[in-house]
């Protein structure tokens, strides 16, 4: 029997499957809590120049020297990164004209925050406001060029020393990290441990994917996949909620981050992969998960019946063909890979590239960060229901095509809108970013059954290196800050549609085996031309028939 009939025969999707995915994707849902976790420790908020304490004797002082200290910018509000230059022996009653005549200067003694939102943020923490105001960006850039580092490194270590090895150390170094990050003292130490963050981060996302793909039959991949991106979503509605009540940001990082200790330690008890075991020539303890799994599922006889020769005999050829080292140019070793992989990094790219860019400054859509968030949360959860029954109808190409196709058409719209039309801007990008959702989610499902067994956490984690290149682009490009609000959304609306053109390119996967070699991957193409010529054949034989007919 193939893998698939023994995950059937075993109780399919059963008590064990239903449970460990769910294991899996409680942590992928406060993965979302930190990729977007700077929208609210890195808000910033109404600032101005700190006015001379030893002139404010009491509020009615303050009043007027804010008045009198502060200029206004051309739109008749207070500037926020300069004052009026402070004499010695200058005199509080003095007329306003006399203290526009004194010329401005930088905020030499800081400056005050309002805190009726946040009481703290690390832009109150560390001033990162006016000439330091690009730190903020940096330090979202440095999170994810760590989510990028981690991707291209566990995704193909992973395919070595096994998807739980790297799982449960990335849950520990999450925890570990991010709660170091929430009461470091300076800004440089803040930054390296959200750093180790991100490489944690995108090691739990493409391992989690990879264990419930391949201890879940086919019947219930679909289903499982989508729920992955689901989880994602709902973390944006938890971490809306979480941030709502929690208003300081050292004990918001810490919130969010202290919950993968306990990952860390349940991590233990779930089981490796049976399918990467067999195929790294240990067969016997993928029997033995196989069967306490069995037990968990109520199948304790038929994981009885099942050996060591039943395993490895329907998979033998396979376990001869795949080679000792495999390595990221595997992804392009044959002329399939190549095609696949090609598309694949486009589709990754541009879909990550739009989604973050559009996340990343929620207060733009003209919405409270909070009700903001929890929007995108929402319309993305809807979303991703409306594609988990579409997907299972017309298939994983034409998901990809159509998502990313509307997603652009709707990003491109907006771009376009002008920007005093707030309720229509803010729709347009809502639906936009949650059509991108499902574009994403599918593609994890996507790509977990193109990419074969030998080298698919390798093809993972390449896959998500690109998507989180994409994102990283996305934050260097916030840095230019406010220079258009037509070129940035029109960017984040055109990629994702050339790469629903690209996502044409790859095979169709719907109610197909999970393919566990780089040969199998060809052969399927080759069958599909082979069947393809034996039909136009056959239909040529035919029309021939029919002309000899008098």
């Amino acid at each position: 029997m193939a893998f698939n009939d023994i995950l059937v025969s075993i109780g399919g999707v059963g008590c064990f499957q239903i449970l460990h995915t769910i294991l899996l994707l409680v942590p992928v849902a406060l993965l979302s809590c930190h990729n977007l976790l700077q929208n609210f420790t890195g808000a910033v908020p109404d600032h101005y120049c700190k006015l001379p304490s030893s002139r404010v004797m009491n509020s009615h002082d303050e009043t007027r020297l804010f008045k009198l200290y502060i200029p206004l910018d051309k739109n008749k509000k207070p500037q926020r990164c300069a004052r009026y230059q402070i004499v010695e022996g200058f005199l509080l009653n003095a007329t306003a004209h006399q203290w526009e005549e004194k010329g401005t200067e930088f905020c030499k003694d800081g400056w005050t925050y309002d805190r009726s939102v946040f009481s703290s943020t690390i832009v109150t923490e560390w001033n990162l406001v006016c000439n330091h105001s690009s730190l903020r960006q940096i330090a979202r850039s440095i999170y994810m060029t760590g989510v990028l580092l981690g991707a291209l490194v566990f995704g193909s270590l992973a395919d070595k020393v096994g998807r739980m090895e790297i799982l449960t150390w990335s849950y520990l170094q999450m925890g570990v990290a991010g709660t170091c990050a929430a009461f470091l003292p300076t800004f440089d130490a803040y930054c390296a441990f959200r750093f180790l963050c991100g490489v944690a981060s995108s090691a739990i996302s493409v391992n989690s994917i990879s264990l419930i793909l391949e201890w879940m039959p086919k019947d219930g991949r679909t289903l499982a996949g989508n729920f992955f991106g689901f989880s994602y979503s709902f973390g944006q509605l938890v971490l809306s909620a979480i941030a709502y009540k929690i208003r300081d940001w050292r004990l918001l990082q810490f919130a969010v981050s202290a919950p993968f200790c306990i990952f860390f330690i349940y991590s233990w008890w779930l089981p490796e992969s049976a399918r990467w075991l067999i195929l790294r020539d240990e067969p016997e303890k993928a029997l033995n998960h196989l069967r306490k799994v069995a037990i968990v599922n109520g199948k304790k006889k038929e994981g009885e019946k099942l050996t060591v020769q039943i395993l490895c005999s329907e998979m033998q050829k396979d376990i001869l063909i795949i080679r000792t080292s495999n390595s990221v140019f595997d992804l392009v070793r044959t002329p399939t890979m190549r095609r696949m992989s090609l598309s694949l990094i486009i589709v990754w790219f541009s879909s990550n590239f739009a989604y973050y860019g559009l996340s990343m400054d929620l207060k733009d859509f003209g919405l409270g960060v909070f009700l903001a968030q929890a929007l995108f949360g929402g319309v993305e959860m809807i979303a991703k229901l409306i594609v988990m029954l579409v997907m299972t109808l017309v298939g994983r190409r034409v998901m990809q095509f159509a998502s990313l196709f509307m997603a652009g058409v709707l990003v491109v719209s907006y771009s376009v809108m002008p920007q005093d039309k707030n309720l229509l801007c803010t729709a347009l990008a809502v639906t936009g970013k949650a059509f991108l959702a499902c574009a994403i989610t599918c593609m994890y499902l996507y790509t977990g059954e193109l990419y074969p067994t030998e080298i698919r956490q390798t093809g993972m984690g390449f896959s998500a290196m690109n998507a989180r290149l994409g994102s990283a682009v996305a934050s260097i490009l916030h840095l230019t800050g406010d220079f258009s609000f037509t070129i940035l959304p029109m960017l984040f609306g055109i990629s994702p549609i050339i790469a629903g053109f690209f996502s044409c390119f790859l095979m169709e996967t719907k109610d197909s085996h999970l393919p566990d070699t780089i040969n199998e991957v060809e052969n399927r193409i080759i069958g599909k031309l082979s069947d393809s010529e034996e039909s136009l054949s056959e239909e040529f034989t035919y029309q021939v028939h029919l002309k000899e007919i008098p």
